[in-house]
This record gives C-alpha cells, sequence and structure tokens, in this order.
C-alpha cells in the first residue's frame, strides 16, 4: 500500500509538472494566461528613489524559476525582455528603491542611466571624472557623489521599459535612454530601451478645448491606426512599390498622421478606435506612446475610444485608458463604472473668446468588443442598454446647462463599431462603400436614442474601406426627411487590412463652424491627391441635418 501511494504520488508530480512546464512554455509564446497575472504596467511610486538596476536572467523552461530577484529587496519591471518570444530565455529589469526619507548617510542613489558597452566616461567629453558602474546588458549606472545630491532634479525616481527601433517617450520629465539593451536575442525580438524619470513627477494640468477666436473647430479623426509593438509589417499597402519596396507599418502610419497633424492643423484629434494592433502589440504600452507622442510634441488635445483590438496584446481596457489618460493633452476618460464599456464619456469644448459656456458637446462610447453570444449574434458586440441610458441622461442634463449659451449649441458623438443602420441600401450616402457592414447582429437602436437627443452626426471607424457618410431619414428612403449623418472615418493605418481595389488610407476632419451652425466634413487621402479635399459637403446648417449631396 505503501509503495503504491508513493508511485502515485511521483506520477501525479510529474504529471502536474508536465502540465505545468505546458502552460508556462505556451504563455511564453502566446500569452494563455490571464492579463492579471501578466500586470503589464510598472508601478512608479511618488516619494521613492532609486538606488540599484540590474537584469536577471532564467531559464523560461523551469516553470518553477520566477525569474525574479529577493523582493524584500529588488521590485521587478513585469516586463519580459524578449516579450515571449523567447523559448528558452526570460529576463526582467530589476530596481532598488527607497523612500527619500528613509535614506541614511552613505545611501547612494541613481543619478543616471546608460546602454552601450562602454564606460561612458571613456573619451566622453564632460565625463573623464565620473565614475560610471555596469550592469548585465550593458547598463552602466552613476550614483551620487555626496549626501546632498538624493534632493537633486537629477536623482532617478522612476524607470520603465520600452521596445522597438521607434520607441518614443512622451511623458513629462521622461527621458528615453539611447541605446538599446545589449541582449543575446533573435533577429526577430524586438530592440529594449530603458526610459527614466529624473526627479518627482510633473503635474499635468488638463486641456480645455476652446473654440478660436474665428469661432471655429476643427477635428480630426484618426480610426483604426493599427499600431505595433516595433515597425509593424504592412498590409495591403497601396502603391505597393512605395519606398522600394519596404513598408514599415508603423512608420508610414505616424508619418501620415503627422503631415496632417501640420497641415490641417485641427484643434483636437479623436481617436476613434483600434488605435492598438493587439496580436503584433506585445507590449502596448510601447505602441501607444507612439500615437500620444504626435498629439503632445504639437500640443494638440486628443480623446481616445477603443476598438475590438486595442486590448488584445499586454493591456486591458482599464489599464490603457488609465496610461491614456495620464499623459498631456489627453482628455481620454474611463467614464463611470457604473455602466458597461470603458471610455463612456462627453467633452465639452467652450465658446470663443472669454466664455465659458459650451458651444459644441462630443460623446464617446465604448462600442466593445465581440459578440457575447456568437451562436444567436455572430460577429460584434452592441452598445448595451445601460449606455444607452446613460447617453440620455447626460444629454437631456446638458441641454438644460446649455439653454444659457446665446448662439445654436451642436453635438457629435464618436463609436468605434457601426451601428446596424449603416447598412441600409436605401440610403443616401456619399464616399465609398466597398465592403459589408460589420454591425453587431443584435439592435439596440442607439441610432434612434441619437435622433430623439438632436444630435446630428455620428462617426465610427472599424471597417477599413468603407468611409462614407450616410444619410438617415425618416422613413428610410433616399428621399425622406433628413434626421442623422452617419459617417465613417476612413482607415489610416497600414497595420490593418485595407486591400479593397487598390484603397489609399485616409483621414476625414470635421470643421464646426459656430458662427452659422454648421459642420463640414472631407477626408484627405495619404497617396495620390494628397493635398486634395476629397468630398467635401455640408452636413449641418443652422443647427439642422441638411442634405446637400
Amino acid at each position: 500500500m505503501t509503495r503504491r501511494i508513493v508511485r502515485t504520488s511521483i506520477q501525479l508530480g510529474s504529471l502536474i509538472f508536465i502540465i505545468l512546464l505546458f502552460v508556462f512554455l505556451l504563455d511564453n509564446r502566446y500569452r494563455v494566461l490571464p492579463a492579471t497575472i501578466h500586470n503589464h504596467l510598472p508601478a512608479h511610486h511618488p516619494g521613492f528613489v532609486i538606488t540599484d538596476v540590474t537584469v536577471k536572467k532564467c531559464s523560461s523552461l523551469n516553470p518553477i524559476s520566477s525569474c525574479r530577484l529577493d523582493p524584500d529587496k529588488w521590485h521587478r519591471v513585469e516586463k519580459d525582455l524578449y516579450l515571449g518570444s523567447g523559448w528558452v530565455s526570460k529576463a526582467y529589469v530589476h530596481i532598488k528603491r527607497k523612500k527619500e526619507e528613509e535614506l541614511v548617510e552613505g545611501d547612494k542613489v541613481i543619478m543616471d542611466v546608460r546602454v552601450g558597452k562602454l564606460d561612458p566616461a571613456m573619451g566622453e567629453k564632460g565625463q573623464e571624472s565620473e565614475k560610471w558602474e555596469s550592469r548585465p546588458a550593458g547598463i552602466w549606472l552613476k550614483r551620487s557623489a555626496k549626501h546632498h545630491d538624493r534632493d537633486s532634479k537629477s536623482v532617478v525616481t522612476a524607470l520603465d521599459v520600452l521596445f522597438g527601433p521607434d520607441a518614443v517617450e512622451p511623458r513629462s520629465g521622461w527621458r528615453l535612454i539611447e541605446n538599446s539593451l545589449l541582449l543575446d536575442t533573435s533577429a526577430e525580438a524586438q530592440e529594449v530601451r530603458i526610459s527614466i524619470r529624473q526627479g518627482q513627477p510633473h503635474k499635468i494640468e488638463k486641456h480645455v478645448p476652446k473654440v478660436r477666436d474665428d469661432g471655429r473647430f476643427k477635428i480630426m479623426q484618426a480610426a483604426d491606426l493599427h499600431l505595433s509593438t516595433g515597425l509593424g509589417t504592412c498590409r495591403d499597402p497601396e502603391p505597393k512599390g512605395h519606398n522600394g519596396g519596404r513598408c514599415d507599418a508603423d512608420v508610414r502610419t505616424l508619418d501620415f498622421v503627422g503631415k496632417l497633424l501640420d497641415e490641417e492643423k485641427p484643434d483636437l484629434v479623436i481617436l476613434s478606435g483600434d488605435q492598438v494592433n493587439g496580436e503584433t502589440a506585445p507590449d502596448a504600452q510601447s505602441a501607444v506612446f507612439k500615437f500620444a507622442e504626435l498629439f503632445i510634441k504639437r500640443s494638440i488635445p486628443y480623446a481616445v475610444i477603443f476598438g475590438n483590438h486595442d486590448d488584445e496584446g499586454s493591456l486591458t481596457r482599464s489599464s490603457m485608458m488609465s496610461l491614456i489618460a495620464s499623459l498631456p493633452y489627453s482628455l481620454s476618460e474611463a467614464g463611470t463604472n457604473t455602466i458597461d464599456g470603458i471610455g463612456n464619456y462627453y467633452i465639452e469644448v467652450l465658446a470663443r473668446g472669454k466664455s465659458q459656456h459650451s458651444a459644441l458637446t462630443l460623446y464617446l462610447l465604448d462600442t466593445h468588443g465581440y459578440s457575447p453570444d456568437e451562436r444567436q449574434f455572430k460577429g460584434y458586440d452592441w452598445i448595451k442598454p445601460n449606455q444607452i441610458k446613460w447617453f440620455e441622461d447626460t444629454a437631456k442634463s446638458l441641454k438644460t446647462a446649455h439653454k444659457h449659451y446665446t448662439h445654436i449649441h451642436l453635438d457629435m458623438a464618436f463609436i468605434h463599431i457601426p451601428l446596424p443602420e449603416y447598412s441600409n441600401r436605401n440610403l443616401k450616402f456619399v464616399g465609398n462603400w466597398k465592403e459589408g457592414v460589420t454591425a453587431p447582429g443584435f439592435n439596440t437602436h442607439f441610432h434612434d436614442a441619437l435622433v430623439a437627443a438632436n444630435i446630428p452626426v455620428v462617426s465610427c471607424g472599424h471597417d477599413h474601406v468603407n468611409e462614407y457618410c450616410m444619410l438617415s431619414t425618416e422613413d428610410g428612403t433616399k428621399e425622406g426627411h433628413p434626421k442623422l449623418w452617419m459617417c465613417y472615418g476612413g482607415a489610416a493605418g497600414f497595420g490593418g487590412y485595407g486591400g479593397y481595389g487598390g484603397y489609399h488610407r485616409r483621414m476625414r476632419f470635421f470643421e464646426i463652424d459656430t458662427n452659422e451652425a454648421r459642420i463640414t466634413t472631407w477626408k484627405r487621402l495619404e497617396w495620390g491627391e494628397t493635398n486634395k479635399r476629397i468630398d467635401e459637403q455640408i452636413i449641418v446648417d443652422g443647427g439642422n441635418v441638411v442634405d446637400r449631396t
């Protein structure tokens, strides 16, 4: 009996070991474990200073190995430096940190971080007298020389890890270290970059959007950027031979967005979902920073809602929204937690001059991801009844507040997944309808709620090569009385599909003229007639939906 128990225990233990090994190997490659286990957002606690940095490498073949140093002494930045691409290796950056008030005489703090093969003091002007300490992966640390240095603005108070040769650091007070970590990586692995914050966190003032002195306000809708960790791979680029045949998706996408920011000079950018191409973004934070940096360096406010791909990478919707909301010039909000979704909120744009009255309200709602009932309603999720109730209550409350505004107040709404009403072939539309409308199979009639609240325009993304504006009418026919314009943004990103008849990526703009209570829209192309406004039309005039097709 005893032998049988021992033998059974050994067999059971071996089976458990094999299962654990399989799960860890599978997760290392495909990330099958819940997002809460990964916890990819590093903690940056105020009041702490960093006293040491190192890299710990371990074997991913051993499921018992945590690749972790003594947790009582070291904090691990929860990002595998190989991003799961190493079959046999994992590595993590670890930092030692202390509260400033806990530092004692003799404690030294980190004043700077460099990465490279050579000692930074060798041959670099101004560094000859400095002493640098080496750490694994080519990290060099410069420690404080004097006790009072710990109060300096140069003391390192937080450290992060970003990925890709195109990594950027948009956060105030942060600096991206020039060289990538020296890891023995494969050709497929991403470059690993260290970013540090020196001094205490910078206070971010929330920007208040305002109509320009000429009474106008321009919105750029950036739909479906599909950014990756790293350069990304183009899908269906047009023209295919552009740039000698090489096409890095994120480079071309961001160049396009940046060009239009400089030429159109919008007052606000609405990112209407699928900013991040989840399956190619094992570090979604690096992808987020790339689009945010475009707006931050130009001092242009921006607001985000999510699509069905954003949270398929390393970050949940909630974590991603927290990250984006913390960045300069971001107007993004998670919204109330009493209704479904992350990112149900509104933005008030103030009237020109010194007025504190709202001239324009923008409603942004989360359309979620995939159908929760695939057997009955295939495809995509839908706006939930409690979201519609929130919208109705909010719109009613704001309309009461807007009565004090002396001009006609205007409203717009932005979503990611189109409403079922977008698929009505009996209605007029301006632009291209090149693919089927992938709206939810279940209709919760948010369209009707928009009409009842007198919202004249809603715009979405999701279907990359549909980029029309469709006029919804009272009786659902081309001749009916106008009641709502339903627009698409037109996909801008080369990381997502676009191969329908030589489709050129594009961006939609809305210009609001508060003097005439008018909304005009048009599109701009990435290739071809790049300096021309495409399908320009007035869709609202005198505050009313109009048909000028």
